[in-house]
């Protein structure tokens, strides 16, 4: 058989574990593509061979199977590596993916016969200091949150920008935002959505206590500095993870990072407002007037 001439020649397609019906369809998404002359196996997401294999370069797209969690953490791994990540969405939101499940087979035909376009999404590069010593790194494709833990109280976070003080929120918390998180936290907490390929820094408050309400979008290339300041819990989590502990004075930085995030998308750059306009016309009412 002659192999194909498609840039991916080896291919991994990984499931969430927490969703049963995903190992099984990765298992047949592998026998699909090795059938046509390719290398791919298939495995959990967390696995260490997986991760061994990415790191190691020898994955050239990496298939994930799951929700918009699946695609964050994907995105954790493959983006220091440049691997690709193709999303076929089995979980219940799906902005970061295309097709669904159903229709993975067509979807795979259309990347191996070269009708696909790579979306490039920026990352942010998260630091927590302490005393003037790094104490915590990560690369972030969602956002990352300063905020109170578990006792209701809200905590004071001073906002830098570029090294210039912005202002003092009193609030439940910050975040810290890239476009590809404008429709995740951030959406929630009211602000704004911004496109893809944007490289800005969106920041949040969440519930504040008579300060600045209002989302503010930072320009492109800028930086963020956060220094909390609470007599009681707070914390920082990054991309929905466990939060981890912060103590009075600690400074969380943000600023675009090195690595960027590719997605392989299949459908025209329109994509991204037709993910999100089934969810706008969930409303009741709207749903009514369109009726």
């Amino acid at each position: 058989m002659t192999l194909s001439t498609s840039p991916f020649q080896t291919i991994a397609i990984v499931a969430h574990p927490e969703i049963p019906q995903a190992y099984e369809e990765a298992g047949q998404i592998a026998d699909f593509l090795n059938g046509r002359g390719f290398q791919a196996f298939y495995d959990y997401l967390y696995a260490e061979e997986l991760h061994a294999r990415v790191t190691a370069g020898e994955v050239d797209l990496l298939i994930a199977l799951g929700g918009d969690g699946t695609m964050l953490r994907a995105g954790h791994l493959c983006a220091p590596h440049s691997v690709p990540i193709f999303g076929i969405n089995m979980g219940k939101f799906g902005f970061l993916m295309e097709f669904r499940h159903v229709e993975w087979q067509t979807a795979i035909e259309k990347l191996l016969a070269g009708d696909y376009w790579l979306e490039s999404r920026m990352l942010l590069r998260s630091e927590q200091w302490r005393d003037d010593e790094k104490i915590g790194a990560w690369e972030v494709l969602n956002e990352v949150v300063v905020s109170r833990g578990e006792i209701v109280r809200p905590v004071y976070l001073d906002a830098s920008v570029d090294g210039r003080f912005l202002t003092t929120y009193v609030a439940d918390g910050l975040i810290a935002a890239t476009s590809t998180g404008s429709t995740a936290y951030a959406l929630a907490a009211g602000g704004p959505i911004l496109p893809p390929e944007l490289r800005n820094i969106l920041l949040v408050p969440v519930a504040p206590h008579l300060s600045i309400d209002r989302a503010i979008v930072l320009a492109e290339g800028s930086s963020v500095s956060i220094t909390v300041h609470t007599d009681h819990q707070a914390v920082i989590s990054i991309d929905g993870q466990v939060p981890i502990r912060l103590e009075d004075g600690d400074r969380v930085d943000a600023r675009a990072s090195s690595y960027t995030a590719q997605f392989v998308r299949i459908q025209d750059p329109g994509y991204f407002y037709r993910n999100l306009t089934p969810h706008m016309y969930n409303n009741p009412a709207v749903k009514r007037y369109h009726d």
